[in-house]
């Protein structure tokens, strides 16, 4: 088929904090050495930010070098951080609030900002098109493209208007084909073509296995005689425990404004599991009803993240391109901060590309990028933080967190030893048989909901008649092997009811895909214990809209 092919000096695929920090970061490098260097940036989402979604305590470092003057420029940093309260949660009733000597200095956020990572996007975005760069939002990176020396060298979009069945609609649009000397891939956790990369390049031969953890997220307008601009609580223990870990976190932001969601760890043992079940009764604990009650829930959304941190970083480069932020998986799991770890990556990527495009050259790998991370604050921080993830998954919440203490606070990340957790979070399942079943109380309305009133906060939306994005390796497989012997746990990980086990026309099971719910989170990509579903990007502009997660 004949495409559409435009040429770039650079293509950069999704409009997060690494991709367009790394724009912005060309743009004002070839200003400074007068050079000429055209940069292009693809996202899925409807506009910049409709896909974002983090906590988020946002630590400024590396805005601080990309814009020394943000603040002039009204970058959206509105509410430091004032305080920091942590509880242990001991049950649904009863949590002991852990004195600040105990707390490992990486979870102290003087100096960090509560913020919507989706506004900053936007923000971000409107600098990159100030200085240049040309952002396409609506339109998905279907796959890269590889020359005939089978380099990486540049990516083709996604068809619009193509029917189930794979046939054109009225309106059919082909793909393009954006051609750069060189593509960076920050599409964040689970990236599908950062995923296909790394398999075809064997990027993480030498890494751990990564690992991952399911933010669930909600923003509520609460009563203003219960909010504290600039408090930070965060929370560990129930509902989660040392099988199935993870934290909580509830911030407050300006406008009477709170964000409140639950990271599950996706190494989780139980499939009776639901993450979501288990984030709507969190809500009903005493540490956190007191702020939410009699407030109003305003959106919802879900998203994996990348923890693995230093231990699970694969190769970043290849042929033709480099990984950056998520997709990198650059995130410090101890500080439960990635925005300006990406920014970093993003900005070191650029700078390679900027020294490699003044010697005339395109295609190679960047050695200058691999160069610039080991030598920079990025680096140490990731290495300090490297048994951080690893000493909660081996010795539990209390047992890792008196670790974690010892690490950080007495040695500074430096003990000289590092924790190796090498087995797949997908891997970690225990027969349905041998778990206990999880009995979840019905919500009420008030502070705990259901997944489809849930999902229509998210504003997602699909055209129903295209190719369905979640794709089976083998149909057969969830009935004849997840059912029986996982209960077929894709209808509890799913925060967005996707999945469901339906009888047929003929009383026998089958999983049924309700692909129009999906958040793009990855879960199902990430945690299916047989590793059959892929998650593929659907047509541009499909999916959620959050409007300031």
């Amino acid at each position: 088929m004949e495409r559409e092919a435009m040429e770039f000096d650079v293509v950069i695929v999704g409009a997060g904090p690494a991709g367009l920090s790394a724009a912005c970061r060309l743009k004002q490098q070839a200003l400074e050495h007068g050079q000429d260097i055209s940069v292009c940036v693809v996202e899925k989402g409807s506009e910049v930010g409709a896909h974002i979604l983090s906590g988020a305590i946002f630590e400024p470092r590396a805005l601080d070098e990309l814009f020394p003057d943000w603040q002039a420029l009204g970058a959206p940093l509105l509410t430091p951080v004032k305080r920091d309260d942590i509880y242990f949660l001991r049950d649904a009733e009863r949590a002991s609030k852990v004195p600040d000597f105990f707390v490992p200095r990486t979870l102290h956020n003087e100096g960090n900002y509560i913020i919507s990572l989706g506004n900053l996007c936007r923000w971000l975005a409107q600098q990159a098109e100030a200085l240049g760069v040309e952002i396409y939002p609506g339109f998905a990176a279907q796959q890269a493209l590889f020359d005939d020396q089978g380099r990486v060298c540049g990516i083709l979009t996604g068809e619009l208007g193509v029917d189930r069945d794979g046939q054109p609609r009225a309106g059919y649009t082909a793909g393009m084909e954006l051609r750069g000397k060189y593509t960076l891939f920050g599409e964040g956790c689970r990236g599908h073509i950062g995923k296909q990369l790394i398999e075809h390049f064997d990027l993480d031969r030498d890494a751990d296995a990564q690992h991952y953890g399911l933010g669930l997220k909600e923003i509520w307008e609460i009563d203003p005689q219960r909010h504290e601009p600039g408090l930070v609580v965060h929370t560990a223990g129930w509902p989660l425990d040392n099988d199935n870990p993870g934290g909580a976190f509830l911030y407050h932001l300006e406008n009477h404004q709170v964000v409140v969601g639950l990271i599950v760890d996706l190494s989780y043992r139980n499939p009776h599991l639901s993450p979501f079940d288990e984030f709507q009764r969190y809500k009903h604990h005493p540490v956190i009803r007191q702020y939410l009650e009699g407030g109003k829930r305003i959106s919802y959304g879900a998203r994996a993240i990348c923890k693995g941190g230093f231990n699970s970083l694969p190769k970043m480069v290849f042929a033709g391109g480099a990984l950056i932020g998520c997709d990198l998986g650059t995130l410090n799991f101890a500080k439960i901060k990635g925005s300006h770890t990406a920014m970093k990556s993003g900005m070191l990527a650029a700078d390679a590309i900027v020294q490699a495009l003044a010697q005339g050259r395109g295609g190679d790998e960047l050695h200058e990028y691999v160069e610039g991370f080991q030598a920079s604050w990025l680096h140490d921080e990731l290495l300090r933080s490297r048994n951080f993830g690893a000493a909660l998954h081996k010795f539990g919440a209390i047992a890792g967190g008196a670790f974690n203490f010892v690490d950080q606070n007495l040695f500074a990340g430096r003990l000289p030893f590092t924790l190796r957790d090498r087995q797949p979070d997908y891997s970690r399942l225990q027969p349905a048989a041998k778990a206990p079943r999880i009995d979840y109380p019905k919500p009420d309305g008030k502070l705990s909901f259901d997944k489809l009133s849930s999902v229509f906060l998210s504003s997602t939306n699909h055209e129903e008649d295209q190719p369905v994005h979640l794709q089976l390796k083998d149909p057969e497989l969830p009935i004849s092997l997840n059912l029986p012997l996982y209960d077929e746990p894709a209808q509890r990980y799913c925060p967005a009811g996707v999945y469901e086990v339906v009888n047929s026309d003929e009383g026998r099971p089958r999983l049924q895909i309700n692909a129009q719910n999906c958040l793009h989170c990855k879960t199902c990509d990430i945690k299916d214990p047989a590793q059959n579903i892929t998650w593929v990007a659907p047509e541009g502009a499909g999916g959620p809209n959050y409007p300031n997660m």
